[in-house]
């Protein structure tokens, strides 16, 4: 026979042998199709799933202080430095001292608590020394203050003048030179008692005693009492601001008359500052909050692709449900920067909150969030062997009370299946001694574990927990 042939006959074969049985059965199946039709529809029992988000992860930020050449954690944020932590200390590290070396490692986090950011408005402006409006008001200021005491100036001239040329004084017309207020002789005069007010005592500690009783140290004018020493020196100090201040002023008013532009834009390097402004709430308040921004900035001829990273931190007031607002105003950017990114990152007592405005954000289930935690811990501790640990749960509210009441402070221990559910509570490791405590219990069921791992792969095992120890 032709193998095509014994090919056809198998088929054949196989073709009845399938066949005869769907011929038998085709009717039986009618009549059950037609039976069901006539029964009544069966109604299962309604299964509530908690769908309910209340975990959020998003991309944020670690950042370290490099301190000798060492990294510190930063833990919180005092006005506008930052605080760290050494040896158990905190110590407080600010910028204005010099340029700080800081680490900033973008990192998925997962938390419970957010914040809701309402209205955030950011705007490119001057900072307050390079503010047009200021240094043109400081200028006019300036040179009417000068203008005034060339003013008072002429007119004590002149009336020295008329009294030296007054016939009528006699001899005595020749003691108005000696009453100068703006003259030589008033400037000889302000130099030799500021200098006797500053050097008193310095060199001599010594004192000697006057004609009539006083002590007066060597050095000393006698007359410094009368004279406030810091007030010349603010005067003098001030005449310096007023001649650069009546300068500027000068340039000012020519550089507008010769340009026809507006003074702002002739007196100023350009914007330098961010404003920024937002109000914000959370349901958790949150007790010692701190903002950081982080942005990246290219500044005029620069090279293509070159941007700059400019981190700003502030301490904020405590954030409850109640909507506060922030304001505030970033300086030390370069003139006429150009901002490429900003993101805002909100901490509280070191930890960062999740916020509607964190990048890559997304809302989870306690059970998704859970899954996730399990995926992360698995991956980083692979060919390890570990215990479990409690990760997550929701503890009843009344649990601080009855800790409060000196109960549940022992240890106690719970059986962990592999996939992190804990199981009853037990008195011994061995898990023999049940605590047979309905709330204990309870509490227990609400937790959730990082599972066991030998050689990184998850088993049953057994946690020790103490309720006053766990930090979620």
């Amino acid at each position: 026979m032709h193998p095509n042939d014994r090919v056809a006959c198998r088929t054949r074969f196989f073709a009845s042998r399938l066949l005869l049985p769907l011929l038998l059965l085709f009717p039986a199946v009618l009549r059950a199709e037609s039976d069901t039709h006539k029964q009544k529809p069966v109604v299962l029992d309604s299964v509530v799933v908690d769908v309910t988000k209340t975990h959020t992860l998003f991309m944020g930020a670690d950042i370290s202080v490099n301190l000798d050449k060492d990294l510190y954690p930063v833990r919180d944020v005092a006005g506008t430095s930052w605080v760290i932590d050494i040896n158990g200390k905190d110590r407080v590290v600010s910028a204005k001292k010099g340029p700080l070396n800081l680490k900033i490692t973008p990192t998925l986090k997962l938390t419970e608590v957010s914040a809701t950011i309402m209205g955030f408005r950011k705007v490119a402006t001057y900072s307050y020394e390079n503010d047009p409006s200021v240094l043109i008001t400081r200028a006019l200021s300036a040179a009417a203050a000068t203008d005034s005491m060339f003013t008072f100036a002429a007119h004590d001239a002149q009336a020295r003048a008329d009294t030296a040329s007054n016939n009528a004084l006699g001899g005595a017309a020749i003691l108005s030179s000696s009453d100068s207020q703006f003259g030589a002789s008033a400037m000889m005069n302000t130099a030799q008692t500021v200098y006797s007010r500053t050097h008193s005592g310095a060199d001599s500690p010594t004192t000697t005693t006057s004609t009539s009783g006083h002590q007066i140290i060597p050095g000393q004018n006698p007359l410094g009492n009368f004279y406030d020493s810091s007030a010349f020196m603010r005067d003098n100090s001030r005449l310096s601001s007023i001649q650069e201040a009546s300068a500027a002023a000068a340039a000012v008013q020519q550089q507008t008359a010769n340009g026809d532009e507006p003074a702002g834009r002739l007196v100023t390097r350009g914007l330098d500052a961010l404003d920024v402004e937002f109000s914000v709430s959370a349901v958790k308040t949150l007790q010692n909050p701190y903002i950081v921004t982080m942005a990246r900035i290219r500044t005029p001829g620069s090279k293509p692709g070159f941007v700059q990273n400019h981190i700003y931190a502030r301490a904020l007031d405590p954030i409850d449900t109640h909507i506060s607002t922030v304001h505030f105003t970033e300086e030390g950017f370069p003139p006429e920067y150009e901002l490429v990114d900003f993101q805002v990152h909100i901490y509280d007592r070191g930890v960062e909150i999740a916020t509607n405005l964190a990048a890559n954000r997304v809302e989870l289930t306690r059970e998704e969030a859970f899954e996730y935690v399990k995926m992360e811990y698995v991956s980083a501790h692979k060919g390890e062997s570990l215990q479990a640990v409690p990760v997550m749960g929701k503890l009843p509210a009344e649990l601080p009370t009855r800790i409060a009441a000196g109960k549940y402070t022992e240890t106690f221990f719970v059986l962990v299946s592999k996939d992190g559910v804990g199981h009853d509570a037990y008195l011994d490791r061995m898990c023999t001694k049940k605590t047979d405590d309905p709330f204990l219990d309870a509490v227990v069921r609400s937790l959730r574990f990082k599972p066991a791992l030998s050689g990184g792969v998850p088993v049953e095992g057994v946690a020790a927990v103490n309720l006053t120890k766990l930090q979620f």
